[in-house]
């Protein structure tokens, strides 16, 4: 009955907005259905001792990279969040926007840095004993292991939970805020009674995207020997050669994704509060005295310093040594093949964003449109690793498929053709970011509203006049911070580019990683380098954006 209902208003629905909706949404969720298939597969020979040896422990060790990345995450994150949102010090203004510039150092690049920073010939130690003649005990710089990755981790992911707690405060919860400090509340009452009860669904959401992005990362777990359950599918996949228990290990990982977004969805909805009055006001911020405006400005200042300044800084260094022999013309290629596989996708990933985005806010609140909702954003909490054995199965399979096709046209009829091609790693840009695109796009319908559009299909004009002539106008600001956003992510991205590009094509991120790997770490500097000024750049710009609309 409920298939049937659905099926009839689909009917009574359909033009071509919401055909390439459809499209996009099964694009999206064919490779996570691959990937969940495999719990029902029959184990192989192997299975076992994955099982026995590998599995478990993987388990923890992700386990505890995720809660101890979260938990300080978010101790710094909201703590800077209210410091930022309810008070005013100098400097305040540079703060404001250099605690997002570490979103533009991915956290692979970071325990690279870190890593050889510290080590016995780094700089550091070796600035200690040539300069100041102290010899350190190793076990204080030792960063290479389980605490050494949740520091990484938590420095360069922080802002997640910095940027939604901190919009939060500002715009959501000023009343409740108000009304407490009227009553005499003190700083602690207000910031324990009030603030941390009003964020805990930003907090919580927050907090599921630096879960996601940990369990998503490959570079700092590989570097720093951590046997995390994406490095077990890598070792699965690559070592043993395996892609049958590589599918069923990532079918696992995929079930634990879905069970945190079910559990975040469900705390987020019970704690959600609402003003007691329509009209919303910005939180008024208050002076810091002498002492507070120095402890502020210290603490910031060493947190900015760890996240962005420092590492930076060594990268130049170490890029003034290298740059000669890095920088030719294969690092030119290095970065048109970059510029080329990430400029097609978000071309792709923002016309699919915009047209879904479209549909949603047309049937809003309709069974469809949540359904489509849903499916678009799936593929950015799945792990890279774990979506790009989808895509790969899929695409064999398509291969396999059209063999016919391929012998007819004298290539072989066993012939890999786009599963070796780079439209298999453009199709999981896209289902992989496209979540980034269409939440930018989203809430750029949300804030012109349905007046407009409505107005402009009453006097005849059709969907997609009405967006050009009407819509796009509005929200083409939302488009570029959707650009920005995607393009910064797909640049950084080190698992899927990994897994599924063809060979001998190589992008920035998979030559940082190779030649971290292959411990030049100075070399790796040049390449970072450029991932990181895309990313600042990206970054630099959707500030703007934000700024300019807020004014």
């Amino acid at each position: 009955m409920f298939v049937s209902t659905l099926l009839r208003n689909l009917k009574r629905r359909l033009n071509g907005w919401v055909i390439l909706s459809v499209i996009g949404a099964v694009m999206a969720l064919v490779p996570s259905l691959y990937i969940l298939f495999g719990l029902f597969r029959r184990p192989n020979e192997n299975w076992q001792q994955i099982k026995d040896y590998m599995l478990f422990d993987s388990i923890m060790q992700s386990m505890w990279l995720v809660l101890g990345t979260v938990f300080f995450s978010v101790i710094i994150g909201v703590s800077l969040a209210w410091l930022m949102a309810a008070h005013d010090f100098p400097l305040r203004g540079f703060f404001h926007f250099a605690f997002l510039l570490p979103l533009a150092i991915p956290p692979y690049i970071g325990a690279y840095t870190y890593g050889s920073m510290l080590s016995y010939t780094g700089s550091i130690q070796a600035f200690m004993r040539n300069s100041l003649g102290v010899t350190p005990n190793q076990a204080y710089f030792d960063i290479l292991s389980m605490k050494g990755a949740i520091f990484i981790f938590t420095l360069f992911l922080f802002p997640y939970i910095y940027l939604i707690t901190k919009t939060f405060l500002e715009k959501q919860s000023a009343a409740f805020i108000e009304n407490a400090r009227l009553l005499g509340k003190g700083k602690l009452h207000v910031f324990f009674r009030i603030v941390l009860p009003l964020s805990q669904a930003a907090i919580v959401g927050g907090a599921s995207l630096v879960a996601f992005e940990v369990l998503n990362d490959f570079g700092v777990t590989k570097h720093y020997g951590i046997p995390s359950f994406t490095a077990t599918i890598f070792k699965t996949w690559f070592g043993m050669y395996d892609v049958d228990s590589a599918i069923r290990l990532a079918a696992l990982l995929m079930s634990v994704i879905i069970g945190l977004f079910i559990v975040e969805r469900l705390l987020r909805r019970r704690r959600r509060f609402h003003s007691p009055t329509s009209r919303t006001s910005p939180l008024r911020r208050r002076r810091l005295n002498k002492l507070g405006t120095a402890a502020a400005v210290a603490s910031c200042t060493v947190i900015f310093a760890l996240s962005f300044a420092i590492p930076v800084v060594q990268l130049i260094v170490w890029a003034t040594w290298t740059y000669a022999d890095v920088f030719n013309g294969k690092f030119v290629q290095l970065i048109r093949n970059t510029l080329v596989v990430s400029l097609v996708s978000i071309g792709l990933l923002m016309l699919l964003a915009v047209i879904v985005a479209n549909v949603s806010r047309s049937y809003k609140h309709s069974t469809f449109a949540i359904a489509i909702t849903k499916l678009i954003s799936m593929g950015y909490s799945i792990p890279g690793a774990v979506l790009s054995i989808g895509v790969l199965a899929v695409f064999i399979s398509i291969d396999h498929q059209l063999g016919g096709f391929y012998g007819w046209l004298g290539w072989g009829s066993g012939k890999l053709v786009l599963s070796m091609s780079l439209v298999m790693l453009v199709f999981a840009y896209v289902i992989r970011f496209l979540a980034v695109g269409f939440n930018a796009v989203e809430s750029g319908f949300d804030k012109i509203g349905n007046r407009y559009s409505e107005a402009s299909r009453t006097l005849g004009m059709s969907m997609t006049k009405t967006f050009f002539k009407v819509d796009f106008p509005m929200i083409k600001g939302s488009i570029l911070a959707g650009f920005l956003l995607t393009f910064m992510e797909m640049v950084k991205e080190l698992p899927l580019t990994l897994l599924l590009r063809p060979f001998n094509f190589e992008t920035l991120a998979t030559k940082a990683y190779q030649y971290a790997s292959d411990e030049q770490i100075h070399q790796a500097s040049v390449p970072s380098l450029f991932i990181i000024a895309v990313g600042t750049l990206s970054v630099f710009f959707y500030h703007w954006l934000g700024e300019k609309k807020s004014t």
